[in-house]
């Protein structure tokens, strides 16, 4: 099975995947130089349009817990695309939204639907590829899924500008359809009847509930959970910060998102060139290493009163380090249960995402005259993330 997919595997079908990879990180990054302008809109406080992303993300986080083992039953590809068609209708139905309330729903919804995506990625990549050259694929796959954070900011922005922030999900909507096409006609199924695991409620928990009292499980799952929610904390509150309490233009928050971007793919290529030589747990403490000292260099900024770019800087070695540490967590931890790769995926995704959006929730009803509340956050996601590998997985 590995052999023949990796002889299939072609550059059309990483970028096939990357951009389905990419659905969920366009449906976040794509409207959050607008949620000021929605705010004002909707004539609703900054915190109640922060909360439509904490639903996307609380949709998202549960989402996966049903997509995974239904992929792991029925196949890869039919869950895929009944998820990302229910993520094109949502799309559609936030266009037309007439009040916050009303849109925070949709968003959660759009969530659920668009988990089946980032679930059934992993579990396709992973019946094709063994642990490092997992790792090494998935960042592959990330790198092409950058392009859609480094220019969502940027096309919202200038959206939200010229058309309103409504278009915004209109191009969404577009964008899923050229996905459902492509997933028809060109992704094959990886996973054949014969391997195929029956639907049933109660083996799902009882696979849950191993992961759940395996401590390295714990450990990589709740590591990579953290060092997403430190990432999910700048999402939820950076264009706030940005634009509102350092004045940068909405234009521009794209560009300086964009650095991010730039910095991720720096370390995604890092991880690609280094991970079959050093190994997926030493990459992983690398990323740690790195994702630490960008909290530590946060909460010096504000100490220092360094202004704008004592935050740019820290942020950017902060989310730059999110492919090596989701895409080595993640290969450490299907490396463990090959056999049940959806629900593995399912589980890590959900906790992942719902550390994120317990945590984007929080920030989000703190106060918001300065940049303290993100750069303690970022700070201290970075040290839970390292604590959790550290004591709990490290020996693995």
């Amino acid at each position: 099975m590995t052999t023949q997919h990796s002889r299939t595997l072609s550059f059309q079908l990483i970028i096939i995947l990357g951009a389905i990879g990419a659905l969920t990180p366009l449906a976040i990054d794509m409207y959050l130089p607008a949620m000021p302008t929605i705010a004002r809109d909707l004539m609703v406080s900054p915190g109640l349009v922060q909360a439509t992303l904490t639903a996307y993300t609380a949709g998202f986080a549960v989402g996966q817990l049903l997509h995974g083992p239904l992929a792991d039953s029925y196949g890869r590809k039919p869950i895929l695309i009944g998820g990302v068609v229910a993520f094109a209708l949502a799309a559609i139905f936030c266009a037309l939204s007439t009040n916050v309330i009303e849109l925070t729903w949709i968003r959660a919804a759009q969530g659920f639907a668009g988990a089946a995506a980032a679930v059934i990625i992993q579990a396709l990549v992973r019946d094709m590829f063994e642990r490092e050259e997992f790792a090494r694929m998935m960042s592959f796959i990330t790198l092409v899924m950058t392009v859609a954070p480094l220019i969502a900011p940027m096309l919202g922005g200038y959206l939200a500008i010229w058309f309103g922030w409504r278009s915004i999900f209109w191009v969404l909507a577009i964008f899923a359809v050229v996905i459902i096409t492509a997933v028809f006609l060109k992704i094959p199924e990886t996973l054949p009847p014969e391997k195929r695991l029956p639907f049933h409620i109660g083996s799902t928990l009882q696979n849950y509930a191993r992961m759940l009292t395996s401590p390295v499980a714990v450990g990589l799952v709740f590591c990579s959970g953290f060092s997403f929610a430190g990432m999910f904390t700048f999402l939820t509150v950076g264009s706030f910060v940005y634009i509102d309490l350092y004045n940068v233009g909405t234009e521009y928050f794209g560009l300086l998102f964009g650095l991010n971007v730039v910095c991720l793919i720096v370390m995604t290529s890092l991880n690609g060139r280094l991970v079959r030589k050093k190994g997926s747990h030493w990459m992983l403490r690398f990323g740690l290493s790195v994702q630490f000292l960008a909290g530590a260099g946060l909460v010096c900024g504000q100490i220092l009163g360094l202004g704008l770019w004592g935050v740019v800087i820290p942020v950017m070695l902060f989310v730059g380090t999110i492919s090596i540490i989701g895409s080595n967590t993640m290969a450490c931890l299907l490396g463990r249960y090959p056999h049940m790769a959806g629900t593995a995926s399912s589980l890590a995704g959900t906790l992942r995402f719902g550390t994120g959006t317990v945590v984007g929730g929080l920030v989000a009803m703190m106060p918001d005259a300065t940049a303290w509340p993100m750069a303690l956050t970022m700070a201290v996601c970075a040290l839970l993330s390292a604590a959790f590998y550290w004591f709990l997985s490290r020996e693995a």
